[in-house]
């Protein structure tokens, strides 16, 4: 139950602040708006829109727009891998956020029964949260802080985060290259591709403990 209020609380944090300043956000993070005020920045453009997306851990940044001003910024290939990091990096850095509160005091604010349940539930499927929650509103950071509060294993958190910022930022890089408005498409992209690399990913390593435990026969 403590687990669910924590989410609960986290979603409730991030909806609260959208309604509060949601709207300005919106008015000032348009396309246009985001290329103009990100090419302000000259040869530091990339590092202020990563910026941007770090930001998102705590301000309602419409982060699907800042990737796809480096994509019109940088071009497809380019801002991709600017997108894709900068999105990476809001993870890791949600993550950081929850393992602030140390292993102990995890514990005591979820419960011993709920921490418990929570690290088994991220460490078994967290993988599919984590990769697919890239690519919805309000999911998230959310997601990623709750990963890192429950201890889910740190590497096993990265492939999946990986899997989900990779393909959403060539996918709106792209948008924002090729002007083109397409946002059902980038979203059954955004939701798709992740599945695809997060099966390849599982399927990597099972083979490789198979072979390391072959090497050990």
């Amino acid at each position: 139950m403590r687990l669910l209020l924590w989410f609960l609380f986290l979603m409730a944090a991030v909806l609260g602040v959208w309604v509060i300043l949601g709207g300005s956000f919106e008015e000032r993070f348009t396309l246009e708006g985001s290329v103009r005020a990100l090419e302000g920045w000259g040869a530091s453009a990339w590092l202020v829109g990563w910026g941007l997306l770090l930001s998102d851990i705590l301000l309602p940044v419409p982060g699907t727009v800042v990737m796809s001003a480096l994509g019109w910024i940088y071009g497809a290939l380019i801002g991709g891998i600017l997108a894709a990091t900068g999105s990476f990096l809001a993870g890791v850095g949600a993550y950081g956020l929850g393992r602030l509160f140390g292993e102990r005091g995890a514990r005591r604010l979820l419960g011993e029964r709920d921490f418990i349940r929570g690290h088994r539930l991220f460490d078994r499927g967290g993988g599919w949260f984590v990769c697919l929650s890239r690519a919805l509103p309000l999911l998230p950071e959310a997601v990623a802080c709750t990963a890192g509060l429950v201890r889910m294993p740190f590497r096993r958190f990265v492939v999946a985060l990986a899997c989900g910022s990779l393909p959403m930022g060539f996918v709106f890089a792209w948008v924002g290259a090729t002007g083109k408005e397409a946002p059902l498409v980038a979203l059954v992209l955004s939701l798709g591709l992740p599945v695809v690399l997060w099966l390849l990913s599982r399927l990597l390593s099972r083979r490789l403990e198979m072979r390391v435990e072959q090497s050990h026969d």
